[in-house]
């Protein structure tokens, strides 16, 4: 595959699939200022090399969450997949076990909780939405644990769904409706729409029953989209708590007091992360965030980072400013998007030659001396 970067697989994605499922992939809310930001605030920070040190072997890998990851990188939740590629979790869940890294099952993945346990075994976490059904979310807590996945991903910023105006633009709505846009839309890519046909609509197989007419992903979407529960506070963060008996970790927190409330409640690991910048336009990039978090917990839990990584050393980077790990959901949809698992499979290499490439430029040889040293100093963000 002549694929050298997730730019790269982005492109190619771009052209195989139909404008109306590229864009609810790649697109963020309202203006994307916060989409872009999460970009940009990388390419603000500047490396320091350390020269004249021996980097014939580099060491990347590391612990997430107190167990093994062949390098300091997990796959954030992504929803929906299966538009992009049949089976397309299933792909990238695979991916990620060959590549010895941990992957998290959205709730709204186009597989489920089991078949992703039998079809990847591997590092699985599940990542929940608050729905207001309590017992149905539950439920599917349960199933995680029955199915052990050894961690809980509690998605904390979406009480509400965000303003994605790509999607109207492009009549990309739910309940979806053929309108004589989308349907040219989708008449523009044959092949992806021939596998649609060959194998069906997807559906969300962990949400089916959430309500009896849902049967569609689109519908189920929808379902779900009206079941968000904006009263879901800190007490009900607590019963959660109290249900799951393994690592539960906290997705959405750009702010270090609620970072704290988190850890004093038993999280036992946060996630630094604006929703990929499809939620709250505005909102500060998760990189920018990072450093004011981790020196609020000091220590007492993991910092994992989501948002905006798209190359190695950005990796790097964000390890600098404290955090464990990272989180990548694009790249791997792109990758997926292009060319399926082996596009999955792509994009974690290359993520992975780009890091080991600029540990060896950095003079780093191994992810845990990765320090606030690697860094130039005089263009830092502020507390990195």
């Amino acid at each position: 595959m002549n694929a050298y970067s997730i730019a790269d697989l982005r492109h190619i994605a771009k052209r195989r699939l139909p404008r109306a499922i590229f864009d609810f992939f790649d697109g963020g809310a309202e203006d994307e200022t916060t989409l872009d930001a999460n970009v940009l605030a990388f390419r603000r920070i500047r490396l320091a090399p350390r020269v004249l040190v021996n980097v014939a072997e580099i060491d990347t890998t590391t612990t997430i969450l107190g167990e093994p990851s062949a390098m300091p990188l997990a796959i954030a939740p992504t929803g929906a997949v299966g538009f992009g590629w049949h089976d397309g979790d299933v792909a990238i869940a695979r991916a990620a076990a060959a590549a010895g890294i941990p992957y998290t099952l959205s709730s709204t993945a186009t597989a489920s909780i089991e078949r992703i346990a039998n079809a990847a075994p591997g590092r699985l976490w599940f990542q929940a939405y608050i729905l207001r059904n309590q017992a149905y979310l539950h439920a599917l807590i349960e199933r995680a644990k029955v199915a052990d996945y050894e961690a809980l991903v509690i998605t904390v910023d979406l009480p509400v769904g965000g303003k994605r105006e790509r999607d109207f633009r492009n009549d990309f709505r739910v309940p979806f409706r053929f309108t004589p846009k989308n349907v040219l839309d989708f008449a523009t890519r044959p092949r992806w729409l021939g596998s649609l046909l060959a194998h069906g609509m997807p559906v969300m197989e962990n949400l089916r029953g959430l309500e009896a007419e849902a049967h569609s992903a689109h519908a189920i979407a929808s379902s779900v989209g009206r079941n968000y529960d904006p009263t879901f506070d800190w007490d009900r963060l607590r019963q959660i708590r109290d249900l799951w008996p393994r690592k539960l970790v906290i997705k959405g927190i750009l702010r270090p007091d609620d970072a704290v409330r988190a850890v004093d409640i038993g999280c036992d690991a946060v996630v630094v992360s604006n929703h990929g910048g499809r939620q709250l336009d505005g909102a500060a990039a998760a990189l920018d965030a990072l450093p004011f978090v981790t020196a609020a917990v000091r220590h007492r839990v993991p910092v994992l980072l989501d948002g905006g990584v798209r190359r190695g050393a950005d990796i790097l980077k964000a390890k600098a400013c404290g955090a464990e790990a990272v989180l990548v959901g694009r790249a791997t949809l792109y990758g997926v998007a292009a060319a399926g698992e082996a596009g999955a499979r792509r994009a974690i290499e290359i993520i992975k030659d780009e890091l080991v490439r600029s540990m060896q430029l950095c003079g780093v040889t191994s992810s845990g001396a990765v320090g606030p040293d690697v860094m130039f100093k005089g263009v830092l963000p502020p507390r990195c």
